[in-house]
């Protein structure tokens, strides 16, 4: 048998690199895999390409949010995990998580996934915009961890983050107070102020703190978390349904206590339909064993909370302990930071819609929103903690234009970039999109925009009012109208900014600026699309989305 000599090729890495034999291998073979994509060439016809065979384990596989293809929050769950199905445990895990990087769980949505694939994180219900269906979702694919699903062969880019396998915690900032969700420090509630009119349909506040005693900062970008109480007579009804007395003790508190503080009210989780299964009997305990399965047998499995769970089951009347236990903890809520620290230094405000609908005979609350519009004294305290913005920044140079689409609540983090472009003496023009439904009674901020119109801090303002008119008109229909302008400074190099509602609004206004783009950039819908992505890719294009 004649043996081909294969001639040494001139590794990629330089020799100087602080790598071992083994490590400038496996980097050799990263980067030719991505030249090789990017030339067209099989990655098993380039020199010194490194794949997985019997002596070189591939390693385990880790999510990466750059190869996610379906890393979009408008995405529904079944499309997600579709997309999916066919990768590794972590990215499967990545998939069922709401893609909105809020960081309410104290991670990104990758990082989320991977540290519970590398049993970094244990508790599966941290998603709090995914919600049950998450929760669900999660408890179903971590069966899975650890029964050797990893050997499958792992993307370069997937690898390359593998390489360390540290998972990236942008909210513990190396676990100082005020920094995590895990370590609130307390603050003091100063005041709030409506900011719709008498006849708006919305209830949103202009609320403010103090933090010049807890030691926090922030950056504009950055979001709060506050740890909300829930509303006392829902407790109490609670209490008065479970036949148990209020000042019952339980680890150290009252049962009331731990019901307002520590335990969410809201949508029921699984264990505590299965404690009810096992506390009931016939058509109630098949009842409650197919709603712990995900099922809905009466079709009201999404009007229920944890009250509602109670009247639907009365009668039966679990301890107060095992009830507890059956509970999800009460989750912390994040709100984009509507000020600017170096503006206002030791406070800092939020913007707040209120939610409040009817289910039948009942009022329903948002926790956090009406703790912090209605219930919440003046001059009291509150567990609080700063989340770090991932990838939600000021371009470093104060020179870039800016361009900030924020109808609604939305507007909360650009009113802090302006706050913040101001302090800063920043030159670069900045034009601000706001929207809602009425001119009249709901211009959140008008007296300040119109100051900051009128100094020149805001060089342009946009504004859409979706029932002023016959037919509705929302910021991406004005992003399309004074398209010409929007590409001109798109082509000056400005940068892209949008905050608001992740399933519609986020996904409208990215498919107006592909319209734009392609419209008065000369291209075609695909090209368009591309450019788009380019702008994603290089920073200039950034989401808050919930």
């Amino acid at each position: 048998m004649n043996m081909i000599a294969i001639p040494p090729q001139r590794s990629l890495i330089p020799e100087s690199a602080p790598f071992s034999p083994e490590q400038r291998a496996w980097l050799d073979g990263f980067f030719g895999a991505l030249l090789a994509a990017q030339s067209g060439t099989a990655v098993a016809d380039m020199p010194g390409a490194v794949t997985a065979g019997p002596d070189q384990p591939a390693g385990p596989i880790l999510a990466d949010n750059d190869e996610a293809p379906w890393h979009d929050p408008s995405m529904g769950l079944d499309e997600r995990l579709a997309l999916a199905k066919d990768r590794p445990l972590a990215p499967r895990l990545m998939a069922a998580m709401a893609q909105q990087d809020c960081g309410q769980c104290g991670y990104n949505c990758a990082d989320y996934a991977n540290a519970l694939f590398l049993r970094k994180e244990e508790r599966l219900t941290l998603c709090a915009p995914g919600g049950k269906e998450t929760a669900r979702m999660l408890k179903a694919l971590a069966q899975e961890i650890g029964q050797g699903g990893t050997a499958s062969t792992a993307s370069p880019a997937a690898q390359a983050k593998d390489a360390s396998t540290e998972i990236s915690q942008p909210t513990a900032a190396a676990g100082l107070p005020g920094r995590s969700r895990d370590n609130p420090v307390a603050a003091r509630f100063l005041s709030r102020r409506r900011l719709n009119g008498a006849k708006s349909a919305k209830t949103t506040w202009h609320v403010e703190f103090d933090l010049s005693e807890s030691g926090l900062d922030y950056i504009a970008g950055d979001s709060f978390g506050i740890v909300p109480r829930n509303q006392a007579g829902l407790a109490d009804q609670i209490i008065a349904l479970l036949g148990a007395r209020p000042e019952a003790p339980i680890d150290g508190k009252s049962l009331r206590d731990r019901l307002i503080e520590d335990f969410s009210l809201g949508t029921p989780p699984d264990s505590l339909f299965q404690l009810l299964s096992y506390l009931s009997t016939g058509d109630l305990r098949r009842k409650a064993r197919a709603l712990a399965n995900g099922e809905d047998p009466d079709g009201d499995a999404t009007t229920l909370d944890v009250l509602a769970v109670l009247y639907k089951f009365q009668g039966i009347r679990p301890g107060a302990e095992a009830f507890l236990e059956a509970l999800d903890p009460l989750q912390p809520r994040l709100y984009s930071i509507s000020s600017s620290h170096k503006a206002n230094p030791g406070r800092i405000s939020l913007t707040v819609d209120t939610v409040r609908y009817r289910i039948g005979a009942r009022d329903r609350l948002g926790v956090a929103s009406t703790f912090l519009g209605e219930r919440i004294a003046e001059g009291e305290e509150l567990k609080v903690y700063v989340q770090k913005a991932h990838g939600f920044r000021l371009p470093e140079n104060g020179e870039t234009p800016v361009i900030m689409i924020g109808p609604g609540t939305g507007v909360a983090p650009f009113r802090a970039f302006l706050q913040e472009r101001k302090a800063e003496g920043a030159s670069g023009r900045n034009w601000l999109f706001f929207g809602h439904q009425h001119r009249d009674h709901d211009f959140f901020y008008e007296e300040e925009f119109a100051a900051m119109r009128e100094s020149g801090l805001l060089t342009r303002l946009s504004l859409a009012w979706s029932r002023d008119a016959e037919g509705k008109f929302y910021v991406q229909d004005r992003m399309r109208e004074v398209g010409a302008d929007l590409w001109r400074w798109l082509a000056e190099g400005a940068h892209f900014y949008v905050c608001g509602d992740a399933k519609r609004m986020a996904r409208d206004v990215e498919r107006a600026l592909v319209d734009v783009v392609a419209q008065w950039g000369a291209r075609s819908t695909e090209e368009a699309a591309s450019f788009v992505n380019g702008l994603k890719k290089a920073g200039r294009y950034q989401a808050d989305v919930y």
